[in-house]
């Protein structure tokens, strides 16, 4: 008779032993709120343009300093599942307008914070996300309202400038001005008749050396290469860009030669010197100055080019080749034939430069708007060229998101408190058991005007009662003052502090959604990890 093994009772008995499972208020509900206060503590404290740098070392030992929520949560590869959740909230904040991801973190983890505080008073947590859902919706609904106007002319300097400026205020404090200026010039220089703009349109080049404010723009494209030949500028220049090597093709068979004597030795290389000589004159005919390869370049190509007064240039890269085409108007050619008019690209300019001592290619147009400009970065070490790049993605995504929806609200936290204050008066008409929750959405709006005030070493609370003090004094646009000393307030319109409505209204959309997701996980059911006992090692291997 077979012998009765006993199971483990409950849930356990009908998984593989090795699963995990967590049930119930403290085991599940608590533990994740817990995981993802953590997650939106550490980065919180890098929020606005006092924020702390974090170190990041990756998987792969590459070192990131940086307050870009962004970055940090892409290298940090988090593990828990809640806190997974919010990280994904950021991500698709990310997509969506390209900035506002510590905003969506900070405000998901103080929504959670105060959830808690609710279900241990003892509410259900249906109530809870209910009462969240109501307050976003009012949120929604009163936040068009506090708009301080659009930008009208996406071209017009001056009205684009502020609100990128705002943008890398907080991940470039100091440099702001400079940066501005310089990301407004490159993405208005490239913008299309019809406002549909592409964040790939704007190339950034690193190049070690200098000073943050050496930093320019280049309409057109900038390699970080040598020229293959002699040639090295040329100027209103018929382009051909080919996708092949620029050399001899080789036969896919094996041949094999007979020479008799010395006169048949020495025409036997004659074909082929003929034949390259010929393509690369009837290339250099049709008025081609430049050629730009794909692939390898041949000693006897490179001779007959010299020869012709062709100037070759070799990219490494097809999506730089891609871009190149784009730039100059070129078509990428599979075979070396000569092009014809349609086919060829035109730059004003093609040059050899050092900037440094790293010797560059510049493809740079004059008076066509080029579809592509170049920012040049420079700086004294990879890490702040890196953190500076960015800075410049986000400015760049933030005149992507002014093309979608140019209305503009106040910053500095001013549209946060406007918001508590307006959900908070909501929240005491509401009969239910929800109205405690609205009112916790109204305290968690609180953490942005709170972060900017920690962050520039002021007590929070001082400042959160004078911003109070001011919005019920109708002065809507009033939000903190991180240069003034001690706890000071300011008017955000007349300081040109401004926020993209679309940020925010994204930003609260998916933090709550992130928020509720988390509170209606009752249970974790984690099955056992894949994969066997590891291989046993020979003991003469080395460690590594």
């Amino acid at each position: 008779m077979a012998l009765h093994v006993p199971r483990a009772p409950g849930f356990a008995q009908m998984m593989k032993e090795g699963a995990k499972h967590f049930s119930g208020l403290e085991e599940a509900v608590y533990r994740n709120i817990d995981a993802c206060k953590e997650l939106a503590k550490t980065t919180i404290s890098a929020y606005g343009p006092h924020g702390q740098n974090k170190m990041v070392i990756n998987h792969l030992e590459k070192l990131f300093v940086t307050n870009d929520a962004a970055t940090i949560l892409r290298e940090l590869e988090v593990e828990h599942p809640a806190a997974k959740i919010l990280v994904m909230a950021s991500q698709q904040q990310e997509q969506e307008c390209g900035d506002g991801t510590n905003f969506v973190l900070g405000f998901a983890g103080a929504l959670l914070e105060n959830a808690e505080e609710l279900l241990r008073m003892g509410l259900s947590v249906a109530e809870v996300t209910e009462g969240y859902e109501m307050a976003l919706k009012k949120a929604l609904d009163v936040l068009p309202g506090l708009s301080l106007g659009t930008v009208k002319n996406m071209r017009n300097k001056e009205e684009v400038l502020p609100a990128i400026r705002t943008a890398i205020m907080s991940k470039q404090y100091g440099n702001e001005d400079f940066l501005a200026d310089l990301i407004t010039n490159a993405c208005i220089s490239i913008l299309p008749e019809k406002l549909s703009f592409s964040v790939d349109n704007i190339r950034v080049c690193k190049i070690s050396g200098s000073g943050i404010l050496q930093s320019s723009v280049v309409q057109g494209m900038v390699f970080k290469r040598q020229v293959e030949g002699d040639v090295t500028k040329t100027e209103k220049s018929k382009i051909a860009v080919f996708s092949c090597p620029l050399d001899a093709m080789q036969t896919e068979t094996k041949g094999t030669v007979l020479i008799k004597n010395a006169e048949e030795l020495l025409s036997f290389s004659k074909g082929e010197e003929n034949l390259m000589e010929e393509q690369i004159k009837e290339i250099a005919d049709t008025g081609v100055k430049v050629i730009v390869t794909g692939g390898k370049v041949g000693d006897l190509a490179l001779h007959y080019a010299n020869k012709y007064k062709l100037m070759i240039v070799r990219l490494l890269s097809k999506w730089d080749l891609r871009r190149l085409c784009q730039s100059i108007g070129a078509t990428a050619l599979p075979k070396i034939t000569a092009p014809t008019t349609e086919e060829c690209g035109y730059c004003d300019q093609v040059y050899v430069d050092e900037i440094g001592d790293t010797p560059v290619i510049v493809f740079k147009q004059d008076k066509k708007e080029s579809p592509i400009a170049t920012i040049v970065i420079r700086g004294s070490t990879d890490n702040i060229m890196d953190d500076i790049e960015r800075a410049i993605d986000d400015g760049v995504n933030t005149f992507k998101a002014l093309t979608k929806d140019s209305r503009l609200v106040p910053g500095a936290g001013a549209v946060e408190i406007e918001l508590a204050r307006q959900i908070s008066t909501f929240g005491e008409s509401l009969p239910g058991l929800e109205q405690y929750s609205v009112k916790k959405f109204a305290e968690s709006l609180e953490i942005v005007p709170k972060a900017l005030a920690k962050n520039a070493g002021v007590k929070a609370t001082e400042v959160l009662s004078k911003l109070y003090a001011a919005h019920h004094e109708k002065r809507v646009n009033t939000g903190v003052d991180i240069e003034a000393e001690g706890a000071a307030v300011l008017d955000s319109a007349e300081a040109k502090i401004y926020d993209l409505l679309i940020t925010k209204f994204w930003g609260l959309r998916f933090a709550t959604a992130a928020a509720c997701t988390v509170l209606r996980v009752d249970q974790i059911i984690m099955a056992k990890k894949a994969g066997g006992p590891k291989a046993k090692q020979n003991k003469d291997w080395d460690e590594d």
